[in-house]
């Protein structure tokens, strides 16, 4: 396997992906309400669905090469506009006793894969470019990727200030992050 490949692999998911902490953080510290472990299971499964389904559209647009057309990805902004509205929508019904509702694993997959949708048009072309052993080295370093950002914010999301802050203002924070990352991604920021 190429070093220099892995290495290129290991970046470009870093730069595409710092916005996921974020996110991964805030969905951490709701799950930290939750019995158990079960929250977090939550978190980290939906972050991988989310995100295979991220690289399978980028290994089937580089195999397709161009089955997105230009321009569509953008439009996956709406998705997490509308997932931040709704959450928004819930912080406002419930009570102040009432502990924020959990993100379920379908919405964190959700959130993912249209946080990720701008990633698509980033990896399409890395993809195409490179052989089918490059393309498996690409899948196991996001792969590898996705598992230490999971790691990395849970850690963000357990330590005592930041956790803090999420549990006290993470039904707020969520829907704010959410409608400013589709709004960004929907105006092409990214």
């Amino acid at each position: 396997m190429d070093v220099g490949l892995l290495g290129r692999a290991a970046a470009m998911f870093a730069v595409t992906n710092v916005d996921d902490l974020v996110l991964l953080a805030v969905f951490f510290g709701q799950a930290a309400g939750q019995p158990g472990r079960r929250g977090e299971l939550k978190v980290v499964t939906g972050q991988f669905l989310g995100f295979a389904a991220i690289l399978a559209v980028s290994v089937a647009g580089a195999l397709g090469a161009g089955l997105l057309p230009d321009g569509a990805v953008r439009w996956l902004g709406l998705l997490p506009v509308l997932l931040g509205l709704r959450a928004a929508w819930q912080a406002l019904r419930q009570d102040d006793d009432e502990p924020p509702p959990a993100a379920g694993v379908a919405g964190i997959a959700t959130v993912c894969f249209a946080n990720g949708g701008d990633n698509v048009g980033v990896y399409v072309p890395a993809f195409a470019a490179t052989g089918p052993a490059g393309l498996a080295g690409y899948v196991a370093v996001f792969l590898a990727g996705v598992a230490a950002w999971c790691v990395a914010g849970r850690f963000l999301a357990t330590r005592p200030g930041i956790a803090q802050v999420l549990a006290r203002w993470g039904h707020v924070l969520l829907p704010v992050v959410l409608i400013a990352l589709g709004v960004l991604i929907l105006i092409g920021a990214f």
